[in-house]
């Protein structure tokens, strides 16, 4: 199995209106959807998914564990309580949302824990989110590099953690990027806006082309549908190498998120 490359992200969006996102984006033709324990919305994507009439066996459903569920006691049955909110037998893909290094639960335990739902047949897949090339070794370490589908981290024109990409292109771990518009910083960049001209697109569009033609998968979030729409044809936009050079000197280690105590030491 694969990470798809295009899905619709649900981060800070709660109630009807990220009932109306998922479903305006169900019509558009997205299939990937990420949620997360800690936004506190699985019920509503869930309510969406179940109202929209797209058949199960045709969507990707991405879900995270918060801290608090990381013992080796809690993983599996906090998993088990996302799927109830969701209204699925199973995810696709469950992602440890932070490494939370002083958490008091050691990595080889949520881990393990990890690989125990996958066992259990509660998620198809399974992997990281936001964690460096050490945590991601011992990550390895623990359940083997081909049990881990993807490192979902911050990526953007403005950040865009070479070494780190690179250590998981090596391992064969796909990289999901999120925050790919920096909070919408890079909307006003001269530099993207000339790119975004030149072939008569959005710079919304650059910037999610320029991460899928380097093979990251991307999760844009909208609560509009004209946005949910535009950003789909990022898919269809071809950079140039002249494009794809400025763009990498836009990287100014421009990290928007960088919660203490849940994130670790960045490459």
């Amino acid at each position: 199995m694969s990470i798809p490359t295009f899905g619709v992200g649900t981060f800070r969006l709660t109630g009807q209106t990220v009932i109306d996102s998922v479903r305006t984006a169900l019509e558009l033709g997205y299939r990937a959807v990420d949620t997360a324990q800690i936004y506190g919305n699985e019920a509503e994507v869930g309510q969406a998914i179940a109202e929209s009439g797209v058949k199960r066996d045709d969507l990707f459903v991405t879900t995270k564990i918060w801290t608090e569920n990381y013992g080796k006691n809690k993983l599996v049955d906090s998993l088990r309580d996302s799927l109830k909110k969701l209204r699925m037998p199973y995810v696709d893909l469950t992602l440890i949302h932070w490494p939370a290094p002083g958490n008091g639960i050691e990595l080889p335990e949520y881990m393990t824990a990890l690989a125990e739902a996958k066992a259990l047949g509660l998620t198809r897949q399974i992997g990281i989110s936001n964690f460096n090339i050490e945590l991601t070794r011992q990550a390895i370490a623990v359940v083997g590099k081909n049990e881990i589908a993807t490192n979902q981290i911050e990526l953007s024109p403005y950040l865009q953690n070479p070494k780190l990409t690179a250590f998981l292109k090596e391992q064969g771990i796909t990289v999901t990027s999120y925050m790919t518009l920096a909070y919408g910083k890079v909307l006003k960049d001269p530099a993207l806006a000339q790119i975004a001209q030149k072939h008569q697109a959005t710079v919304a569009q650059v910037a999610l082309a320029w991460a899928l033609q380097l093979g990251y998968a991307v999760i844009p979030s909208s609560t509009k549908r004209e946005n949910l729409a535009s950003n789909l044809l990022a898919r269809d936009l071809h950079l140039d190498a002249d494009d794809m050079a400025a763009i990498a000197a836009l990287d100014r280690n421009g990290r928007e998120v960088n919660p203490p105590g849940l994130a670790p030491v960045w490459d």
